[in-house]
């Protein structure tokens, strides 16, 4: 069978592609620029800018799939260029969508495949439900055999999941943890969270390739375990050797001293992470029983530390402004409070 990725090497994806690398069964192509890390080996490349369509037209030639993942489609413009690369050319289209796309906030913390698709805080959120609306009415009206995915936390061990970080990425709040600075939590650090490591995720992505009860459908793929951010700090906190320095502010907060310094907490935080998630993994499970967590983050945690700290060129990026928006966060929080 022959699988296109478009992309290939990111967080979920390059773990997808390695793992699928090693399987006889599947001829693996990506498609991107050529500008990230080496593929694996017997993985077949094409270099092409897939937002040019007409060179990536080009390239592709006369090529079939069965299978065409996309993992870089973020606009519907994004997904109606690939309607007119791949419909008749691909058995099965996996677009991938966000669980930040269901309904905010939420009627129930217990979410199925099924909840409401609304999300008035973050305009990426709006923008994968507009791509998600597109494909199926291309699958309804031309049968184009889409199948989405909605994945929520997903890391590897090059990224250690955090709510509230700047815009150099999560290394800053190490660094503050390292130092025993205070670290933000928002809201008062209870509201469930779902994380799961890519080598787990690329079991339930997997499973669905080529499925053909997939066709049509919608499926989350997140791990079983379900931590506060509490205790997504803690354990992150406890496998650096240090003690966690607690700060708790309101997501309301956050977001509107955020604005000012073009953070977009609004989205990130009340359109996703302050709200308590129960993602439930039956359907995905009825057709891929060998999805679960076997990287608990407890063990994730420690893979992801041990490969920070010993590439502090890749993974170690200082981020001097957001370290200064926290402490001036704080002290207003504390200046406040003292006035009280």
């Amino acid at each position: 069978m022959r699988a296109l990725f478009i992309g290939g090497t990111g967080t979920i994806s390059s773990e997808i592609v390695r793992q699928l690398s090693l399987d006889s069964m599947w001829e693996v192509w990506v498609l991107n620029r050529g500008n990230r890390s080496v593929l694996p080996q017997n993985v077949h490349s094409i270099v092409a800018d897939i937002r040019n369509e007409q060179d990536a037209a080009k390239k592709l030639a006369d090529m079939n799939f069965d299978v065409v993942c996309e993992f870089i489609g973020f606009t519907e413009a994004d997904v109606a260029r690939d309607f007119r690369l791949f419909a008749g050319r691909t058995r099965q289209y996996m677009y991938i969508s966000s669980a930040s796309a269901y309904h905010k906030p939420a009627a129930s913390p217990f979410i199925t495949e099924g909840t409401a698709l609304a999300n008035p805080y973050w305009q990426y959120s709006r923008d994968k439900i507009a791509c998600e609306n597109y494909l199926m009415q291309q699958y309804r009206s031309a049968g184009f055999p889409v199948t989405i995915i909605r994945p929520s936390h997903t890391y590897d061990e090059r990224h250690l999941p955090l709510a509230l970080h700047g815009k150099n990425g999560f290394w800053q709040v190490i660094r503050r943890m390292q130092e025993n600075k205070p670290v933000i939590i928002h809201g008062d650090g209870s509201s469930l969270w779902h994380l799961t490591f890519n080598r787990d995720f690329a079991v339930g992505f997997i499973g669905l390739m080529g499925n053909p009860q997939a066709i049509g459908e919608a499926f989350q793929i997140t791990g079983d375990e379900i931590l506060t951010w509490n205790q997504i700090h803690a354990v992150i906190a406890d496998a650096l050797g240090v003690s966690l320095n607690i700060r708790h502010i309101s997501s309301d907060f956050l977001a509107a001293a955020g604005k000012k310094y073009d953070y977009d907490f609004e989205g990130s935080l009340i359109g996703d992470k302050a709200t308590s998630v129960i993602f439930d993994n039956a359907k995905l499970k009825r057709l891929v029983p060998a999805m679960t967590t076997t990287v608990p983050f407890s063990r994730g945690a420690r893979i992801a530390l041990d490969y920070i700290l010993s590439h502090p060129a890749e993974c170690q990026i200082e981020d001097p402004a957001f370290d200064a928006w926290c402490d001036r966060v704080i002290a207003a929080v504390d200046l406040a409070q003292s006035q009280i």
